[in-house]
């Protein structure tokens, strides 16, 4: 199984399958988040934060909108050891955000609002995976 991080999604497939309905009631997106070591903004802006001080101002933002949209952050937690398989590199945290549907992280993704905290978002990850799940 190969694994490749990425910050925003690099494949036109994977962006077209994303706007599909997707399945019906709620879903879980599980994020395991890489955060760099300093914070890179795209913007040039000069910073002293590191990735995960960035991300947690997007984070913070995003918690607060999730609601707007009918979600939730359910649960965030520091990565601190892989028990079982093989990976190069451990993530640095994960999150778990419960929607209402797929269509909701979109219309959230597409806002003005998410728009300007992606900034510290960009800023912060190397890279993540968001894995979409159901309850059974």
């Amino acid at each position: 199984m190969e694994v490749a991080n990425e910050v925003m999604p690099t494949s036109q497939g994977r962006i077209e399958e994303m706007m599909q309905p997707g399945p019906e009631g709620p879903i879980y997106m599980v994020n395991l988040l890489k955060f760099k070591d300093t914070a890179e903004y795209e913007d040039g802006r000069q910073t002293d934060l590191t990735g995960y001080e960035a991300y947690q101002i997007y984070g913070q933002g995003v918690s607060e909108l999730l609601a707007t949209f009918g979600g939730e952050l359910t649960f965030a937690a520091d990565v601190t050891f892989l028990a079982l398989g093989q990976v190069e590199e451990l993530w640095d945290e994960v999150a778990i955000a419960r929607y209402p549907n797929r269509g909701a992280i979109l219309a959230m993704s597409s806002s003005d609002e998410w728009r300007e905290l992606a900034v510290h978002r960009t800023a912060g990850l190397a890279g993540q995976l968001n894995i979409e799940t159901v309850a059974h």
